[in-house]
């Protein structure tokens, strides 16, 4: 990895295994089920958002809330293991982004309720 002071990752810990043919490895295991618990957090979004009826919405909202948190469990394990890594802003980069789309915020329609 070269030495980019923004790139936030933790180092691998242990070798992956060399994979010589179709079998997955656990990086490929894990990343396939981080993407597969986006995809569900994604539709099931929708799914609570759009459902009328109390009970059914209820469940919908607790299996949402499992399934982020089965998300962030899947993120927390690769993270930790170096497989997961993004790249940090500088503080004057933020700042200029912030200001840049603080105007927004005069958009809404219900200005007292944002903070």
């Amino acid at each position: 990895m070269p030495n980019n002071p923004n790139i936030i990752q933790n180092p691998q810990s242990g070798t992956l295994p060399s994979v010589k043919g179709p079998q997955m490895n656990d990086r490929d295991i894990i990343n396939d089920v981080l993407a597969t618990e986006k995809y569900l957090t994604d539709n099931l979004n929708i799914f609570a958002r759009e459902t009328s009826y109390a009970n059914l919405h209820s469940d919908v909202e607790s299996i949402l809330c499992d399934t982020h948190k089965a998300a962030r469990d899947s993120f927390n394990a690769m993270f930790q293991r170096g497989w997961y890594k993004f790249e940090g802003v500088d503080k004057q980069k933020l700042q200029s982004s912030q200001q840049q789309f603080s105007n927004y915020l005069t958009q809404f329609p219900y200005q007292g309720a944002l903070q």
